[in-house]
């Protein structure tokens, strides 16, 4: 009894475990999931889990977001509990905590609006942020909760408009994959993450969308109709005019 027991509860914690977005979401008739390379940002979008089935989207507050209609899929991520984490802002946490996990330290950085350089090497060595400079007042710690005060930092400097700044623009939407954005900077402006791409014989694409909004709510998998986006399509979601090909752009 006690070993069938245990086999339940393993199959179990196993179902749930696997549960992401090429789990949950089966690519459209005629389509068929690219291909991603292991280890790259692509494959971990892939592999974050996400919360049960019918979980609403939430303001950090606690609230039912008002982007709760357009929810496919909850990204089982904290929003902290401020009004921080919003749409560049998820963006940007999800880049920082995959190369955080890759302990790719020197690559995590991110700009502020001002231009300021807040790279994660100097907030995990000590240094904290005063008018644009670095000055030593801590000690080093590159524990996963300093990781998370160094986010928070970033959240409040940065924005669409510095995270337009620092990634490239994709000129061939045919490159589209896992991990590029859709953005605008402004004040306000909005961004959207690329979560999974699948194509058809005639390399037609289509792809899972993420975000979050104001205020700071959970990162959603979005759909309308379909959770399955293309740039051919208009969609009607709030700021759906940015999915097009003239705000696509990735990370260096």
């Amino acid at each position: 009894m006690k070993t069938t027991l245990t086999f339940i509860i393993l199959f179990i914690s196993n179902f749930f475990a696997a549960d992401n977005v090429t789990t949950r979401f089966k690519a459209p008739e005629g389509y068929h999931r690219v291909a991603v390379t292991p280890g790259s940002f692509a494959a971990y979008l892939q592999s974050l889990p996400l919360k049960p089935p019918g979980t609403q989207t939430k303001t950090y507050k606690g609230d039912i977001a008002r982007t709760d209609v357009y929810t496919a899929a909850v990204v089982d991520m904290s929003v902290g509990n401020q009004d921080l984490q919003q749409c560049a802002d998820a963006v940007m946490r999800l880049r920082g905590e995959y190369l955080y996990q890759q302990k790719n330290y020197k690559a995590i950085s991110f700009n502020f609006v001002s231009g300021f350089k807040c790279d994660y090497i100097h907030y995990a060595e000590g240094y904290r942020y005063r008018n644009d400079k670095w000055v030593l007042k801590a000690k080093k710690d590159y524990g996963y909760p300093a990781f998370m005060r160094y986010m928070e930092l970033v959240f409040s400097y940065a924005s669409t408009i510095s995270l337009e700044r620092e990634t490239r623009a994709i000129t061939n939407p045919n490159e589209l994959k896992a991990g590029d954005i859709f953005i605008h900077g402004g004040s306000p402006g909005h961004c959207f993450i690329v979560m999974d791409v699948v194509e058809n014989s005639q390399h037609q694409k289509q792809f899972l969308l993420a975000q979050s909004f104001m205020p700071a709510q959970n990162i959603q998998v979005l759909q309308y109709n379909s959770p399955w986006f293309s740039m051919e399509k208009h969609s009607d979601i709030l700021y759906g005019e940015l999915i097009a090909k003239n705000y696509l752009r990735k990370f260096e």
